[in-house]
């Protein structure tokens, strides 16, 4: 079985360094056994996303070079068999930034800071829900 990609797009070291550890401690073995992208930018993520097409995008919605409901918005435009699922990761715990993030596309939504707990639990069910999705 080959593992499940996870293309994380996060531009804080520090949060990059917490999803890696809570998801190389996971007790599921489909979240511990992802192949981990992590990108910084936007831009960056548009180009893993050619290379590596994954199967759950990580996304911060505050980067450096632009907001990530745009990057989220772009790929809800895609194929629906082929698109990744998209869990939008932010600081804001406003309801009208989590409305906007579903609107823009995104499957998901977590808040920052969040224990690896929900972090694990919120990534194996979009790991199912993706694999559970027909092929185009």
């Amino acid at each position: 079985m080959t593992a499940h990609q996870v293309l994380l797009v996060e531009d804080e070291e520090l949060n990059r360094v917490l999803v890696r550890a809570s998801l190389a401690r996971a007790a599921d073995p489909d979240v511990r056994d992802v192949e981990l992208v992590e990108v910084a930018t936007l831009a960056t993520a548009r180009a893993a996303l050619v290379s590596t097409p994954p199967d759950v995008v990580l996304l911060d919605l505050n980067l450096p070079d632009g907001n990530g409901l745009t990057l989220a918005t772009e790929l809800a435009d895609q194929d629906q068999a082929t698109r990744p699922e998209v869990v939008a990761l932010t600081a804001s715990v406003l309801p009208a930034e989590r409305a906007a993030a579903m609107a823009a596309g995104c499957d998901g939504f977590l808040d920052k800071p969040y224990v690896a707990a929900d972090l694990v639990e919120i990534l194996a069910t979009h790991l199912r829900r993706r694999a559970e999705r027909p092929a185009g």
